[in-house]
């Protein structure tokens, strides 16, 4: 009996211990202390600068200039699709490379050629020299672009261009 009570007011001396080791530098629980409110002070002059998008810093292996996509034209442009969705229209273009291998296929505005109610992209991917005149399949690259009703107001025609042809779709 004597090993019980014992057992018994032993644990209790170290329950009731337990209430200032809790506020103790010994309790991992504290290491690190609870969140506090920091109000974040306003920039009135830089107030056309988003505060949750960083500031990115000069580096030497950074090229801060604006990015210039280096593909190439495709060789051919098979098929021009503008699907209408709410909101706006998807413009989904396929061509034919005239090398194995494409990728990074992007369908990019020229502004130049894009005037009086006419859109004119070309259909341009990153390539590597490689095999010609092999599986047509394995040379067949799709690209889609995403147009708002607002950039489709007063067009009439959408072309996209490729190396050997174009393609176009009036309404």
């Amino acid at each position: 009996m004597r090993k019980p009570v014992t057992l018994l007011i032993l644990a209790t001396v170290m329950l009731t211990g337990c209430a200032t080791i809790s506020e103790s530098r010994l309790n991992p629980f504290n290491w690190f202390g609870s969140s506090e409110p920091d109000p974040a002070a306003a920039d009135v002059a830089n107030a056309k600068v988003n505060p949750l998008i960083p500031v990115r810093r000069a580096s030497i292996f950074r090229d801060d200039g604006p990015e210039v996509f280096a593909g190439r034209p495709i060789a051919e442009v098979t098929e021009l699709l503008v699907e209408r969705r709410p909101g706006g229209a998807v413009i989904r273009a396929t061509g034919q490379a005239d090398r194995l291998g494409p990728f990074d296929v992007r369908l990019i505005a020229d502004e130049a050629a894009s005037v009086d109610g006419t859109l004119v992209y070309d259909l341009k991917a990153l390539q590597q020299p490689g095999p010609r005149n092999t599986n047509p399949r394995a040379r067949q690259v799709t690209a889609g672009l995403w147009i708002t009703d607002q950039s489709l107001a007063g067009i009439r025609t959408i072309t996209v261009r490729g190396a050997n042809n174009a393609r176009s779709v009036r309404r």
